[in-house]
């Protein structure tokens, strides 16, 4: 295996050439602004930031396109990119100012440069998670990278100002101290960012300083990195197990990442084909991730959900399994939106759901009884709001849930494990306490609610989270404003209680903002009546919508939000409610008391 050092800039030349080329065994560009600004840190200040792996062949393997638009050219290189594509796109665009593809999307990665930084080490945490947004967003509205913090927060400005490298937001680049990194590669004239820093003339104390870091930022791209190229004579299976290896050992991929990886070594266009049933996904709504999509033929194909079993399974039985995954999985999802009034995934407590209801649909040939689509129903609901697979070991309670699909086909027995696992399937008030919108039953309530008929305040829209224009997407309110709240000196666990959240429109969310519930929800009955805030479950007792009686607030609201979380399931599922009905029957689930 050879070793070289490459500088970044020779690098990024490369990538935009096209003379690097990523292997359909690599994943997508996934990383967040905050981690490229992480990155950025770590070279200006010289730190160790890994090596690049490359493969240079001639074998005709299957190659997918980077994130960012590369040159055509029929000199197009053989050196296939296996360790490092996300620090190379991430600095291709920011020193080359390209935009990046992600989620259909084109945007600029753009990040600020603080020429008054502190001299010490870095300041702020370290990004090392990548999570997805969810379609609802709460009233503050943030942005897809809204980790900096608003800059024009009281505290936020300093604390922004200790950084070397920030996200760019407006605030921010309006001030004098802070330039856009591209924009100090895109010259070599350092005339109008110092002008633009109040430097008026070389007598500046600051000149010489401003001046020393922008050449010290610039160095960046003389930055080298060591690239180790695997030999020619290999071949494309020896690579990916190099690659799963790789990425086992600095446990920079998910388990799923390298289980795709072992099957498209033995599959070719196997990337292709998730990414056309993933479109077809999206165009109902729903966003299935790549990782489900591998774990989707893991179970079909093996009748469990682990990983570690693809390398040994026959890529012929893949190859069915996958095909009875999409079958499976375009019922799940038609029932989730059809059935169970879930419109996307942002309403499941976790994306393992997918899975059971995918197997469902195969063990029964897609014929279920009345009472089997009751049954399934009221499953799915319990489960979901309890959090089935949101604790504890995510992957033996599914494999659980599939033994008892696979192997009997009874999906009245689904309901027992949950009852185990919570002790009873109703829901009390109690469990609303301090309890907020990342507890699955916040999606209950929404669902509870929106059947209930909730409507936004002020335009009269039904809750959902198909509707078109940012100005009406449902977002969640602080019924009564957070701000009063803190003020008044409550704790932040009970202000952001799912006791405190209503359903609005983002514009609706933007009027309110923090006035007084004593006037605006009176203006809100003046005009809309009391069905509108009854829908909400919010108490219509004037004297409990001031700010010193919030726990009185409180306790009723998880009364009203309880009962009606209850009756949602019992009417959606068709539940019985018959007196007497008999133990372990479906009246039985959710009406039972406890013992």
């Amino acid at each position: 295996m050879q070793q070289q050092n490459i500088s970044i800039g020779t690098l990024v030349d490369m990538y935009k050439r096209g003379e690097l080329r990523l292997p359909e065994i690599q994943r997508h560009y996934v990383w967040r602004a905050t981690r490229v600004r992480d990155l950025l840190d770590s070279l200006y200040r010289g730190y160790p930031s890994g090596s690049i792996l490359m493969w240079e062949t001639d074998e005709p393997v299957p190659t997918r396109d980077f994130a960012i638009a590369q040159e055509t050219t029929a000199f197009a290189g053989r050196k296939l990119l296996l360790d490092g594509q996300q620090r190379l796109t991430s600095l291709t665009a920011v020193l080359g100012g390209a935009s990046v593809a992600v989620r259909g999307r084109k945007r600029p990665i753009d990040i600020l440069f603080n020429l008054d930084h502190d001299d010490g080490p870095p300041v702020g945490d370290t990004e090392v998670d990548s999570d997805d947004p969810t379609s609802m967003v709460p009233d503050d509205e943030l942005a897809d990278d809204a980790d900096e913090g608003d800059a024009s927060e009281p505290g936020i400005q300093e604390r922004l100002n200790r950084r070397t490298f920030v996200v760019a937001s407006r605030a921010l680049a309006a001030l004098p101290n802070w330039v856009s990194v591209g924009e100090v590669f895109r010259t070599s004239n350092d005339a109008v960012i110092l002008e633009k820093a109040g430097i008026e003339s070389f007598k500046d104390p600051r000149f010489q300083k401003y001046s020393d870091r922008l050449k010290k930022l610039r160095a960046i791209k003389d930055y080298q990195y060591v690239v180790h190229v695997l030999e020619r004579q290999m071949s494309y299976e020896e690579v990916t197990e190099i690659f799963v290896r790789v990425n086992s050992l600095g446990a920079k991929l998910r388990s799923s990442d390298l289980a795709l990886a072992q099957m498209t070594s033995r599959w070719p266009n196997l990337i292709r084909a998730l990414e056309e049933f993933q479109a077809e996904c999206e165009q109902n709504w729903f966003t299935i991730e790549l990782g489900q999509l591998v774990r989707a033929i893991v179970v079909f194909a093996t009748r469990q959900c682990l990983f570690r079993s693809v390398a040994s399974t026959p890529i012929e039985v893949l190859k069915e399994g996958w095909k009875q995954a999409q079958e499976g999985l375009r019922f799940a999802i038609n029932f989730l939106r059809s059935n169970a009034g879930i419109e996307d995934e942002t309403l499941l407590s976790s994306p393992m759901f997918i899975h059971a209801l995918a197997a469902v649909s195969h063990v029964k040939d897609n014929k279920l009884t009345a009472e089997e689509q009751s049954r399934l129903l009221h499953w799915l609901l319990v489960a979901n709001a309890r959090g089935r697979y949101s604790r504890g070991s995510t992957e033996t309670l599914l494999n659980e849930d599939l033994a008892i699909i696979f192997r009997t086909g009874d999906i009245k027995a689904l309901i027992e494990p949950v009852r185990r696992q919570f002790g009873r399937l109703h829901i009390e008030p109690t469990d609303l306490m301090a309890r907020g919108a990342n507890s699955p039953l916040f999606s209950l309530a929404y669902l509870a609610l929106k059947a209930a008929g909730a409507k936004d305040w002020y335009s009269g829209l039904g809750l959902s989270l198909t509707h078109q224009g940012k100005l009406h997407f449902i977002q969640w309110h602080h019924i009564i404003p957070k701000s009063l709240l803190k003020d008044h000196g409550y704790e932040t666990g009970e202000i952001n209680e799912i006791g405190n959240m209503a359903f609005i429109t983002g514009q609706t969310n933007r009027r309110i903002s923090n006035k007084e519930p004593s006037s605006y929800l009176l203006d809100v009955v003046q005009k809309q009546g009391e069905l509108a805030l009854r829908s909400q479950c919010v108490p219509t007792i004037p004297d409990l919508w001031k700010t010193e009686s919030y726990r009185d607030f409180l306790r009723l609201r998880r009364e009203m939000l309880a009962e009606r979380m209850n009756a949602f399931i019992r009417e959606k599922a068709q539940l019985s409610t018959t007196p007497g009905a008999p133990e372990g029957g479906l009246s039985a689930d959710l009406n039972a008391p406890e013992a």
